[in-house]
């Protein structure tokens, strides 16, 4: 039964859905049905597929009708408007790549759509969207850097080609090309690291031991703060000297992920100061269930739910302690920087940081690592001078 109806152009492709082909305007068609193939389904969609049939061949069909949430719409659709406007293939899109994607790249898509591409250039048919279109958007964004500019256009180019992908467009006009305008270089990309005063301030303003920890620990791990609310007492192994990252949580995605990178899954080395505030973290908040979180919110009990809580948390304890705010990451750059300057090697602190590559920790940390060697060729020239 089954090899006679996927002749006949109905066949099931799971326990949840049916698919039916037909051609429609000499293209191959498939499209899925939300049904359990169940026989009584079967013979349902059989319905719906000599219905469809019957429909093209009076000249009737209307794809965007029949199957509104279909990609393929966008091909067939004949009056402009009509489920054409990019706006429509923006949203179809986001929701195509929402199983795919970490929560937190999804959300901060969901942003740029609805909070940019959406509002100013949404209402363009798809078919007439040109760079001209996009320059003159980027144009009116004259507060936002080119980094900025440059995730805007990633999306919509990645939108763009997957609608090549499915001939519902016969070229990406923003293939080869981006805006960029020019801009200022910054300055070790903002690298603001706290000394040795402000780090020992703000260790001092931490009254509750739970945040004291936090921070104490983040000054002296160089972990990112999602990685650091990530954290449970098994991915401490206190014994060897190491905490294994291999998660994060942001506050879009509110549960814990597997990084981006895979570089970004290591074992950082627990330094003395990182060491003392576990060790008294462990007094807090360990379990016999080794899947209890390290670092908690003290108002609720519970595990941080993203890194927008230590924000607040940070924030607070910066204005206690007098401190010129800077936001939680430079706990991290503050780190590296502490490292370079006391002479550990970049190779070391990159695999440490979970850096792609040592040419990271060149980049933004440059101007700490001469500090590490202020007598740099005198041994060469002890040897061979």
């Amino acid at each position: 039964m089954g090899g006679k109806r996927e002749r006949s152009g109905v066949v099931a492709v799971s326990e949840t859905s049916i698919q039916i082909t037909f051609t429609f305007k000499g293209v191959l068609c498939r499209e899925r049905l939300k049904l359990k193939p169940t026989a009584a389904n079967l013979k349902r969609a059989e319905l719906h597929r000599a219905a469809i049939l019957h429909a093209i061949s009076i000249g009737t069909f209307d794809y965007s009708v029949t199957f509104p949430d279909s990609p393929r719409r966008f091909k067939f659709s004949e009056e402009k408007g009509d489920g054409h406007f990019l706006e429509d293939w923006l949203q179809t899109w986001l929701d195509r790549q929402k199983p795919h994607i970490k929560t937190s790249t999804w959300d901060g898509y969901r942003k740029i759509v609805y909070n940019v591409l959406i509002p100013e250039i949404g209402k363009i048919y798809l078919s007439d969207l040109r760079r001209n279109h996009v320059r003159k958007m980027c144009d009116k964004m004259t507060s936002v850097t080119n980094k900025r500019l440059s995730n805007i256009q990633s999306v919509l180019r990645s939108s763009l080609q997957n609608a090549l992908d499915d001939d519902i467009l016969d070229a990406n006009p923003l293939y080869g090309w981006r805006y960029k305008r020019a801009e200022a270089p910054k300055p070790n990309d903002h690298v603001d690291p706290f000394n040795k005063e402000e780090q020992a301030s703000i260790i001092a303003a931490c009254k509750d031991r739970l945040i004291k920890n936090l921070f104490q620990a983040a000054l002296w791990s160089g972990l990112r703060t999602n990685e650091l609310v990530a954290l449970n007492w098994d991915d401490i192994d206190l014994k060897r000297g190491v905490i294994r990252i291999w998660k994060g949580k942001t506050q879009a995605a509110k549960v814990a992920e597997t990084p981006k990178t895979k570089r970004s899954v290591r074992e950082v080395k627990i330094l003395l100061p990182a060491r003392k505030a576990l060790l008294d973290q462990k007094k807090l908040t360990f379990s016999p269930d080794k899947n209890s979180p390290v670092f908690i919110n003290p108002n609720t009990g519970d595990a941080w739910t993203g890194d927008q809580q230590i924000r607040n948390a940070w924030m607070s304890i910066l204005e206690i302690a007098n401190i010129r705010y800077r936001n939680p990451y430079q706990t991290r750059h503050t780190y590296a920087s502490m490292m370079l300057s006391a002479g550990e090697t970049p190779v070391w602190l990159a695999g440490q940081m979970g850096h792609t590559d040592v040419n990271m920790i060149y980049k933004i940390y440059a101007r700490w690592i001469p500090d590490a060697a202020p007598n740099a060729g005198q041994r060469a020239v002890e040897i061979f001078g």
